[in-house]
């Protein structure tokens, strides 16, 4: 049997989703894994490790009791109050049973603060209705025993086959313009990156609020610009949006729980694995 196999039983919810599967097909070679999908699919339908959830309908309490799960990695999307409601069962659940949750989060709960990156220990606060409704669930994880809960914020996830790269060639294809933000200094990370990471949070039994990003920064246009190059040759239309005159962050930094060397990624580290 493969080493951690027995250790612990993971459920993510949302496992047919991008972020989701790519968590379930790091870890299901190493742990008992389950996971959820909400739109029925052969594949999904076919793997018994999957079950069907629909957050906006279905209890969550019934798939955590079939599942047992020690450790529950939440990459839900839906209703956003249908979720509140899912991740407060979630919690009694984390309190009865003492199994841990990890939560992936987002920038976006830093959304109103624009001058300057985030840093795990600063406080949250968001314009957005997304970032708003990000921070209400993080709010009520981060009030559960502190060895239980994990927080991930993500910053742009990138890879081969991600949604963005898949709309950039599928704009390109239609002759569409592809929209850059010149004002937005973000950080970015790689959707294999990030399973690495959870990977070792779990095998380390680490716990807290994590920054996945890039260790350093880069402006949104010149990034995409970047991508669009090694996708074609062709002179691209671009849509420049200026949501502000001035610069604005939207980046998550680690500086307190910061993972090995070889965890951690640079912008110029997801173009290049983008080019594979």
């Amino acid at each position: 049997m493969k080493k951690g196999l027995n250790k612990h039983r993971i459920l993510i919810l949302g496992a047919s989703g991008y972020i989701g599967n790519t968590i379930y097909k790091e870890l299901g070679p190493y742990f008992r894994t389950y996971g959820t999908y909400r739109t029925p699919k052969k594949e999904f339908e076919s793997n018994k490790q999957f079950f069907q959830y629909n957050v906006e309908e279905d209890d969550v309490y019934e798939i955590l009791n079939l599942c047992k799960p020690s450790i529950i990695i939440s990459t839900l999307r839906g209703d956003f109050n249908a979720q509140i409601i899912a991740h407060q069962h979630i919690s009694e659940y984390v309190i009865a049973t003492g199994c841990k949750i990890i939560f992936l989060s987002s920038a976006n709960a830093f959304d109103a603060y624009s001058k300057y990156p985030s840093y795990e220990h600063d406080k949250t606060l968001s314009h957005s209705i997304y970032g708003h409704f990000k921070i209400k669930i993080e709010n009520m994880l981060l009030r559960l025993p502190k060895k239980q809960v994990a927080v991930i914020r993500l910053p742009m996830v990138f890879g081969v086959n991600c949604p963005r790269i898949l709309d950039i060639k599928q704009n390109i294809i239609d002759k569409k313009a592809v929209e850059v933000f010149p004002n937005l200094i973000m950080n970015v990370t790689l959707d294999k990156k990030v399973t690495q990471q959870i990977h070792y949070i779990i095998n380390r039994n680490k716990h807290g609020i994590f920054h996945l990003g890039s260790m350093d920064l880069v402006h949104h246009d010149e990034f995409i610009k970047d991508v669009i190059a090694f996708i074609t040759e062709k002179k691209i239309l671009l849509k420049h949006v200026y949501t502000t005159n001035e610069d604005r962050y939207l980046a998550v930094l680690p500086k307190f729980n910061k993972l090995p060397k070889h965890l951690q990624i640079t912008s110029q580290k997801v173009l290049e694995e983008l080019q594979k």
